[in-house]
């Protein structure tokens, strides 16, 4: 049986990928800083482990792959604290790899990095692996770095693959991302009261977190990727009033006048960004298959619940 890492796997993305690997057939060993699995993420694992991947890595070996998530990941608050941000998110790299190069058989490592690192393109042209780079934030910044890391460590014989998710959504996302967020403030407003909220015309590529770690098992199943780096992504963008229309629809609410809040608007904000996955699609067969509106009525879904993130396969609406 193949085994397979999830560093960071109590956020919202591990949780999700312990579920679908267990159901593939894989042995799940978690790595989380909690002393304990978070409790849906604990009947996917194997084995647990608790560390501060920025000291030390400590992991026994033979796995077949590592995904490799933890990390801090959020853009709106790395600009207050930015050498937070590159200083963990690099140390993470680092300590995992220089433990990785001692091993006899070392781990394919699929490192997540992110679609915001990419500068503006021209409005809705669809970016794709080979598009400009630019340090548009704090975060976008570590991640840029940690993909240099990668590089350097394919150099001195690990096998590092760089993915590009662009937006995703799902149930059980917490706050700080448009979904969530969208709701509590929804849920919040009393009859014609106005939204208060960031740029809502600004369109954003959106794919659904199962889908997302559907790609993440493919590149980790695979006798060897072609590539160095994949994007993934949905190839079509919505708008903040878009995913506010969907939000208000999943509440049976009324969609609210909306007011820009001016210190919510973020530096360098790009006004359309679509991502490109030929390569992921051509090589893998990979595609999204929840469209966004089905994933946030599960988003929803599973706010009422909060005891699993179990739903059934959603057919793309597009």
């Amino acid at each position: 049986m193949r085994t397979l890492i999830i560093t960071g796997v109590n956020g919202f993305v591990g949780q999700h990928l312990a579920r679908v690997a267990t159901g593939e057939g894989w042995r799940v060993w978690g790595v989380g800083q909690g002393d304990a699995p978070a409790p849906m993420v604990s009947p996917n694992l194997d084995e647990y482990f608790s560390r501060d991947l920025s000291k030390a890595w400590d992991i026994p070996t033979g796995a077949h792959a590592i995904v490799h998530l933890a990390g801090l990941s959020a853009v709106a608050p790395s600009f207050a604290d930015p050498q937070r941000y590159v200083a963990t998110n690099s140390a993470v790299m680092t300590t995992m790899c220089e433990s990785l190069r001692g091993e006899k058989r070392p781990a394919r490592i699929i490192v997540v990095s992110s679609g915001a690192v990419y500068s503006s393109p021209r409005a809705g042209t669809p970016i794709t692996e080979n598009g400009p780079t630019a340090p548009s934030s704090p975060y976008v910044m570590s991640k840029l770095l940690v993909e240099m890391q990668a590089q350097y460590y394919r150099t001195r014989g690990l096998d590092t693959v760089v993915t590009r998710p662009f937006n995703h959504i799902g149930p059980g996302q917490n706050g700080g991302f448009i979904v969530p967020d969208l709701f509590a403030s929804v849920e919040r407003l009393t009859d014609g009261e106005p939204l208060v909220a960031g740029d809502l015309t600004s369109r954003r590529d959106y794919t659904d977190v199962r889908d997302v770690v559907d790609a993440y098992i493919r590149l980790a199943s695979a006798a060897r990727p072609s590539r160095d780096v994949y994007n993934i992504a949905s190839g079509i963008s919505m708008s903040g009033a878009d995913i506010l229309k969907a939000v208000c629809h999943a509440l049976n609410r009324e969609v609210p006048r909306a007011e820009t809040a001016s210190d919510r608007l973020r530096p360098n904000d790009a006004r359309n960004i679509v991502g490109d996955a030929t390569l992921l699609r051509e090589e893998f067969g990979w595609q999204p298959k929840i469209a966004p509106e089905a994933s946030i009525l599960d988003y929803a879904e599973s706010q009422k619940q909060r005891t699993t993130i179990e739903f059934p396969e959603r057919t793309a609406i597009k």
